[in-house]
């Protein structure tokens, strides 16, 4: 199969599947009863009503909530937000002191966030990855990435639904589902997966239940779910934002990244997220190649870039058109086309990746799980795989946990079978794969369809689709941007763009010419199925 990702691996690593009963179609109210209309709003133009008086961060807070009670709870019931943070409001009402006082914080100062319920936050919501055997770990801490947006004036409304373990726990697993929240529905067709493992993330910020929210990725958890909801997602180079205090998969892999609606709302996110951290060794050089995200953004910066295209011999029609339509548009703000050939070896890639990541968890877990309060009972995977067999009624009703007993018996990070896997990793995706290919054809970027159109959600055989750009830049740490596309039978499909290590900023640069060129993003109408043929 001609793309970046691993076709043996899809279903076990990436982020994918929701199943959705079927509901009625469900419209968003324009305005929600809180009374200041938030639907499809950017944080500029939120930053502005905050400066010019129309609205409060204390009403904006209400009015995200209102819209969670419409949309998420009721209505379409996207079933995409796990908690609301008890203390938004009066976190909310305090940055509207400061701004009365003339403190402003900054472009976030007074804007309501979500972020995925892996990650830690000091409010008064457990950190569960999804798991019932986290349901008490209440740290009372913020993850760095967390408390840099915080300090940026950023108000942590909620936490989000996710793939349960953040989908490495089965390889017959349906990303969205999760046992402490159940499945998040796509917005675009209920019916439809939400991608993992941040589907939550994604489902929550299409439908405007938050101004923009924060994802995790190992491989494709941010950037899968983001494309099926036509969100702007980004997966920063490995090491430019800190993993400190964010449930692990991988440390080689894991990394958060924000999931917005344009690409100037991801640019802020990563402006106050990137920086090093004494706690993560991976991001020592962060703070020589952080920067003013928003600055680099140029209209006219795909100009005489030179854009590697892979070569897609089996896209599904739908996708091939809106692929070639993207290609034209790419061409008519400048860049160069060159065509690629796909790397060779992916599937030697992908099961040295498998090995990597089960390695890795058993190590970075147990680690995790050590550090939690006492009021979590299972302090290794080991005792979570128990605690799974011994509450399988709530934990494994859909898949087991095959991939969890596999990490478990894994040898350690001295392995011999570790430092292979990540010696084949180097030298057929690194010096053989991506590297060659950027320095063989002089590539500014590598451009894709992130993935295939959302599936139908099946909690019985698990996710279906193959086809995603997220593994090769995934396994070697570099970034992976995806910009809304257009979509195949009004499903929201995604353009990737991978780029080098730490050349987030052009990442986002070419993205937001792409983005002013083709304004493809378009709000979802919550319907039960969608209809083909049209």
């Amino acid at each position: 199969m001609n793309s970046l990702r691993f076709p043996l691996l899809a279903r076990a690593l990436l982020p994918v599947l929701a199943l959705a009963a079927c509901a009625t179609q469900q419209a968003a109210p324009e305005r929600t009863r809180a009374g200041f209309a938030v639907e499809e709003r950017s944080i500029a133009e939120l930053q502005d009503a905050l400066r010019n008086g129309t609205v409060t961060s204390e009403q904006l807070v209400a009015a995200y909530l209102a819209r969670i009670d419409a949309i998420d709870r009721n209505g379409a019931a996207l079933n995409s937000v796990l908690a609301i943070n008890q203390d938004a409001a009066a976190d909310a009402r305090a940055l509207d002191q400061e701004r009365k006082a003339g403190k402003l914080r900054g472009p976030l100062h007074g804007i309501p966030l979500l972020i995925k319920d892996n990650i830690e936050s000091k409010d008064r919501l457990p950190t569960t990855a999804g798991s019932l055997a986290l349901k008490d770990n209440l740290t009372g801490r913020d993850a760095p990435v967390v408390a840099r947006l915080r300090e940026a004036g950023a108000i942590v409304l909620g936490k989000t639904n996710l793939s349960e373990w953040a989908n490495i726990r089965s390889t017959h697993s349906t990303s969205g589902w999760s046992a402490v929240g159940g499945l998040t529905r796509n917005p675009y067709a209920l019916d439809r997966n939400a991608c993992g493992s941040s589907s939550g993330s994604g489902s929550a910020t299409a439908a405007s239940l938050a101004a923009a929210s924060l994802g995790t990725e190992t491989d494709g958890s941010v950037t899968c779910p983001a494309a099926l909801a036509g969100l702007v997602g980004l997966k920063p180079t490995v090491g430019l934002v800190p993993r400190s205090l964010i449930v692990p998969i991988a440390s080689s892999q894991d990394t958060a990244g924000p999931m917005t609606r344009s690409v100037a709302d991801a640019a802020l996110l990563l402006t106050a997220m990137a920086g090093s951290d004494a706690r993560d060794p991976a991001t020592r050089d962060a703070d020589r190649h952080r920067q003013d995200y928003s600055a680099a953004l140029r209209p006219d910066s795909l100009q005489g870039k030179r854009i590697g295209v892979l070569k897609q011999d089996d896209l599904l029609p739908g996708l091939r058109a809106v692929f070639e339509r993207a290609l034209a548009q790419l061409r008519e703000a400048g860049a160069v086309l060159v065509e690629i050939d796909p790397p060779k070896g992916a599937s030697k890639v992908g099961d040295a990746e498998l090995v990597v990541l089960l390695t890795e968890l058993k190590v970075e877990l147990n680690a995790y799980l050590a550090a939690t309060p006492a009021t979590v009972r299972t302090r290794t995977l080991s005792d979570v795989i128990a605690f799974n067999r011994a509450n399988a009624a709530s934990e494994m009703p859909y898949f087991e946990q095959e991939l969890f007993e596999r990490a478990d018996k894994t040898g350690g990070l001295q392995s011999a079978d570790y430092k292979k896997a990540r010696a084949t990793i180097a030298k057929l995706a690194g010096k053989d794969g991506l590297d060659r290919l950027f320095a063989q054809h002089r590539l500014d970027a590598i451009v894709a369809p992130t993935a295939v159109p959302a599936w139908v959600t099946d909690l019985v055989d698990g996710d279906h689709a193959a086809e995603f750009a997220s593994a090769w830049p995934a396994v070697l740490g570099y970034p992976h941007l995806t910009v809304p596309m257009g979509t195949v039978h009004e499903l929201p499909v995604g353009l990737s763009f991978v780029g080098k290590k730490w050349d987030d900023a052009n990442m986002l640069s070419y993205g937001y010419a792409y983005e002013q060129r083709a304004k493809a993003r378009v709000a979802p109408q919550y319907k039960a199925t969608v209809a083909f043929g049209k």
